[in-house]
């Protein structure tokens, strides 16, 4: 009988861990050829191509960085090559794997003058033409070769496990772009749901620069939403940049490759005995040439870093009037053909049609892979010029969050804009809450959920994202509902981005939809993360009643919904405003009631006493946080009219402030509609 000793058993354990560990898998390599250019056999190229694999390693035998560039010949038959390593790697692994998978390439490719190889632990590429800056991170691997899920299996928390990604994603994305011009690598384990961890790495070629890096990366990262939303693992792999999260390790974390120094200076050497005075006067020169050397080292590092700290303010800098259109070219990956967008909505047709938003009109369509979209067309007088839509574009290319409606693509050919989302299901949620009969299906638990989706939403845009938004325009029409009425908001033609220093912005350009807008926007201009907080005031009490804001009828009486909904919370009669389709359980009635209270805490007239979307965020989640009493909020009035005659409408500003553009909506009766000025919208 063998029996095992609890030191022979550990060391039992140890063997089956190797063996059975990811580095011990063998990976499939993936390998490419241009069979465009040919050359050849025994040709000067393909001499200079054997000669570039052979000395790519032994030219530079003592790379401690993982990242290989060697030419040899002269044009036209030169030959570049670069080759990369996962930046865990040790150096021996790194240079065994460059040397086994050139010789694969050159078997894969015997007479193509340019190819590539992939594998799990390094990557080469060579070429006739300059490698060297080519950035084209979706060059060769466009195709559904190069990203999918690395594991099937789903989790069985989808949404927590997708936030804690997004969290690892965040920060390995800006750790590996902000490296240096050798090495953009980065790998890090986050904690997921049920005590368990997510690891994850990012990686570059580091001749990209920072911006470059973190496009390549980002698009990487779409990559994998639209393929591997809870799934265990995901891997894309593009020749320019690759990312991976499992949820178990599969990277060495003990691997610090170090960059080499900046110039390797020889040692002194020791003068003989008996040396003149020649000798002395050789070394002081050598040593100032050494303090020479040393000083621009040092002037170069800072100036290379000074060159980080300016990319990184570019990529976060604002989206100004005066920036050029040619901007979104950096998401260029998103763009499609105005063919391609028109074919799938079947040329536009009417049957297709979903809703009219505020610049133009929707569309359902169905891309050739199966995948529905919703398509904004945006009308050539729409208002939202080439401003709005390169807001729009780069903010939601930036962006990715559940409870963020999700942008798949754009077109911009000529005078035409359109813009590519998600399908989401169930429409909006004004369509929902609005409808007399389709609010009835909106139980509490319902409603809730949106509530708490779209404050998420929200915070994640002014706190957790790697931007600070305001959304500027947040109302009901504007939150969607997907199929199991999770709430996405939508429409960022309006939002505009802060830098992590701003808390107030000013503008001369009042847009928006009245009846949402804070006071401190309407009436100078002033905007904020508690414009946002406001507006979502706003909805939270609509959601709760079922009526819009602009009225709530009571008798003889109508009043707009913030005075009557404030009076009634004064007077302890705030059960009168709940929808009275809703349940009146007890658990279902105090949580009502409780959000009646965030929404008057949220709309109050003064911006300072408005909680931020965390503390909201904190309030919903937890019944235990005692709530600050409510002052009174703005724009509290009331006005007398006839029962049978009441109408609502929405406002919003052009360019010129003075004249404001008046947008009819439909109320249960006739609407009627007069001109107003700027002072009769914000009078009280």
């Amino acid at each position: 009988m063998l029996i095992l000793t609890t030191k022979s058993f550990s060391f039992l354990i140890v063997i089956i861990i190797i063996i059975f560990s990811p580095f011990s898998v063998s990976q499939e390599f993936r390998a490419d050829c241009v069979a465009d250019f040919n050359f050849t056999t025994n040709s000067t190229y393909q001499i200079n191509r054997d000669e570039v694999f052979s000395s790519v390693i032994t030219s530079d035998p003592n790379n401690t960085y993982g990242f290989y560039n060697r030419s040899v010949g002269e044009t036209p038959d030169q030959v570049n090559l670069i080759a990369l390593c996962r930046g865990d790697i040790e150096r021996d692994d790194c240079q065994r794997c460059i040397n086994d998978y050139g010789v694969r390439l050159r078997e894969y490719c015997p007479n193509q003058k340019q190819g590539n190889i992939i594998y799990d632990t390094c990557m080469i590429r060579y070429s006739d033409q300059i490698l060297l800056g080519s950035t084209n991170f979706i060059d060769g691997w466009d195709s559904n070769d190069g990203w999918g899920p690395e594991n099937h299996e789903n989790v069985s928390d989808v949404e927590q496990f997708t936030e804690a990604v997004d969290r690892l994603w965040v920060q390995l994305r800006d750790e590996a772009s902000s490296g240096g011009s050798l090495r953009k690598y980065a790998s890090n384990v986050t904690d997921g749901p049920r005590s368990t961890k997510i690891y994850g790495l990012m990686q570059c070629t580091p001749f990209m620069s920072q911006a470059e890096c973190y496009y390549c990366l980002s698009n990487a990262i779409n990559r994998t939403r639209s393929c591997c939303d809870g799934r265990r693992g995901a891997r894309v792999l593009y020749l320019s940049c690759n990312i991976r999260y499992q949820d178990y390790p599969f990277f060495n974390a003990t691997v610090s490759l170090a960059p080499p120094p900046s110039s390797l200076l020889p040692p002194l050497p020791s003068p003989p005995s008996g040396e003149d005075n020649n000798t002395t006067i050789i070394i002081i020169i050598v040593v100032a040439i050494v303090s020479l050397v040393i000083l621009v080292v040092v002037f170069f590092c800072v100036f290379i870093r000074r060159k980080r700290k300016l990319e990184r303010l570019q990529l976060e800098n604002l989206v100004d009037e005066d920036r050029d259109l040619d901007e979104i070219i950096t998401a260029e990956s998103l763009q499609h053909s105005f063919g391609v967008i028109k074919a799938a909505t079947n040329g536009f047709s009417e049957n297709n049609k979903l809703g009219q938003g505020g610049f133009g009109l929707v569309y359902k369509g169905k891309l050739k892979n199966g995948q529905d979209i919703a398509v904004k067309r945006l009308s050539k007088d729409s208002g939202q010029g080439e401003l709005e839509f390169k807001n729009e574009v780069l903010l939601l290319a930036r962006l990715q969050h559940r409870n963020l409606v999700r942008l798949l693509g754009f077109s911009l050919e000529g005078s035409e804009r359109l813009l590519m989302y998600e399908f989401v299901q169930n429409a909006s949620l004004d369509q929902f809450i609005f409808d007399p009969v389709k609010r009835a299906t909106l139980d509490w638990q319902t409603r809730y959920k949106i509530i708490q989706g779209v404050a998420r939403g929200l915070l994640y845009l002014h706190e957790d994202s790697r931007l600070k938004i305001i959304h500027r325009d947040m109302k009901a029409s504007n939150v969607l509902l997907d199929a199991s009425m999770n709430a996405k908001i939508a429409d960022f033609g309006m939002a505009r981005l802060f830098t992590p220093e701003e808390t107030q912005g000013n503008t001369s350009r009042i847009v928006g939809t009245y009846g949402y807008m804070a006071p401190e926007y309407i009436m100078h201009g002033q905007f904020s993360v508690k414009s946002d907080v406001f507006s979502f005031g706003v909805l939270v009490l609509e959601i709760v009643t079922g009526h819009k804001n602009h009225s709530f009828q009571d008798g003889m009486m109508t009043e707009d919904l913030l005075s009557h909904a404030w009076k009634s919370w004064r007077d302890g009669s705030s059960t009168s405003l709940i929808d009275s389709t809703l349940n009146d359980g007890s658990n279902s009635m105090r949580d009502m009631i409780r959000c009646i209270h965030i929404g008057l805490l949220c709309v109050q007239e003064d911006v300072t006493q408005r909680p931020t979307m965390a503390s909201v965020v904190l309030m919903l989640s937890s019944l235990s946080i005692t709530l600050a009493v409510p002052s009174e909020p703005a724009f509290f009035m009331r006005t007398f009219m006839n029962s049978d005659k009441h109408y609502s409408e929405e406002y919003t500003s052009n360019t010129n402030d003075s004249h404001p553009i008046k947008s009819k909506s439909n109320s249960s009766q006739q609407s009627i509609g007069h001109d107003v000025s700027l002072n009769d919208m914000y009078s009280r």
